[in-house]
């Protein structure tokens, strides 16, 4: 069978030879525009089987077109989709079976000559990939299977397939509603009320950046007033900042309790410092060694055995596999490593693992409502409240509350605050 399918004969006998397990990749009109706002060129998929794959155009300026419903039910009816990015794919096909075969690396190969030339001439077309031939398409896909072919059989790893692509797929369906006059005066130029966020968990430690299009929404300056921008849909933003979080997660992974008595400030009286002071002192002290005059503290001395033990497990069997998410630091894969350097990346770890499950209920109470959690960075979280479904604030509180997790809210009609 010819590579192009694009007539109902031709599909109707793709479908009839099709096996169950493909891989998938998604050739959208425009590359650089965000996935809510695409739409889909064609469609390259590759039965593990074959010794080929086939390109199915859903619109394209050189050849007939399929009906995408039609090819939607097709995939759906497949039993494993595997693909480069899951996170990106469920923004199209929101379907269970789809497995991302990069994680925890993200893996790019180079377009075409002849997509670099159209894309740096017609960057702005919103249609863009209709442009470049259709041939070069199917190069490129090629090429990027027998890049990530050998990834298929490498186990998964559920937690982040399944959870955190959903969730933070879920973050950027929802947007960030934006003034567009104080929008412009600080980022880019756009003339439409919603800008999207763009996360990526496929990092060193799994720590998600949040970039896209020229704004990095991980460190918005809360200095120059670039904040103002953002404001709700509903009624009022609603920030919950979580409270003296890697001591927290520390207290709970080596088995201390602080008998829910404010982190900080007990440090504070330990230290005879304010609590600002206090705080950074005990942050210098997780991650830079303990101080000797605080070695003999209970709570330092548990972090030291657990330090200890980290590294010597680090050593002798190669590596960590952190809680929660079963994600694996490897000895050979890390350099420059240390005992305090390896806690640091734990922690993070251990902290967006927690925070994906926070989401994950986050988005169970939150399916059918007008509240959205719109922007997730490190310890925060930011929701676009509508003032009436205040049955839905309290069930996010009680999230916090079964976790043992204190919090700081914020609200105002921007992110300001």
């Amino acid at each position: 069978m010819f590579w192009l399918v694009e007539s109902q004969e031709q599909f109707g006998q793709f479908k009839r030879n099709l096996n169950k397990e493909v891989f998938l990749e998604i050739i959208p009109y425009n590359p650089f525009i965000h996935p809510t706002q695409n739409s889909i060129c064609a469609l390259y998929i590759r039965p593990l089987n074959d010794h080929k794959g086939y390109l199915l155009p859903i619109y394209h300026t050189e050849s007939s077109v399929l009906f995408e419903d039609d090819v939607f039910l097709l995939i759906k009816g497949l039993e494993k989709i595997y693909v480069k990015d899951k996170k990106e794919f469920l923004h199209y096909f929101p379907l269970k079976q789809s497995i991302d075969v990069t994680f925890p690396n993200q893996i790019e190969v180079k377009y075409t000559n002849a997509h670099e030339f159209i894309y740096e001439k017609h960057k702005h077309r919103v249609d863009v990939n209709t442009l470049v031939p259709i041939v070069k398409h199917y190069e490129y896909c090629e090429a990027l299977f027998e890049e990530l072919e050998h990834l298929i059989s490498k186990p998964v790893n559920e937690f982040y397939n399944v959870k955190a692509s959903w969730v933070f797929c879920g973050i950027e369906k929802s947007g960030l509603h934006v003034n567009i006059d104080l929008y412009n005066q600080y980022f880019n130029e756009t003339t439409e009320p919603y800008v999207f966020t763009k996360y990526n968990f496929k990092t060193l430690t799994t720590r998600p950046s949040n970039n896209f299009n020229g704004v990095n929404y991980a460190a918005l300056n809360k200095e120059n007033g670039c904040r103002e921008a953002f404001i709700p849909r509903n009624g009022t933003f609603i920030e919950f900042d979580i409270s003296a979080y890697h001591p927290t997660l520390l207290a709970n992974a080596i088995g201390y309790n602080f008998d829910n008595e404010d982190i900080y400030s007990h440090f504070a009286q330990v230290y005879r410092l304010n609590r600002q002071e206090a705080k950074l002192l005990t942050l210098q002290q997780l991650y830079g060694g303990v101080l000797q005059q605080y070695e003999k503290l209970e709570f330092f001395k548990k972090v030291r055995i657990y330090v200890d033990d980290l590294w010597d497990t680090f050593q002798y069997q190669g590596y960590i596999e952190c809680p929660i998410s079963g994600f694996k630091f490897y000895k050979d894969k890390l350099e420059n490593m240390n005992p305090q350097k390896l806690l640091n990346y734990v922690i993070q770890n251990l902290e967006t693992a927690n925070n994906i499950n926070l989401m994950w209920e986050f988005f169970k109470i939150l399916k059918g409502k007008n509240t959205k959690l719109v922007l997730y960075t490190y310890d925060s979280f930011l929701f676009d409240v509508d003032t009436d479904e205040k049955d839905t604030l309290n069930s996010i509180k009680s999230i916090f509350k079964k976790q043992n997790l204190s919090y700081k809210i914020k609200n105002g009609t921007s992110y300001n605050f």
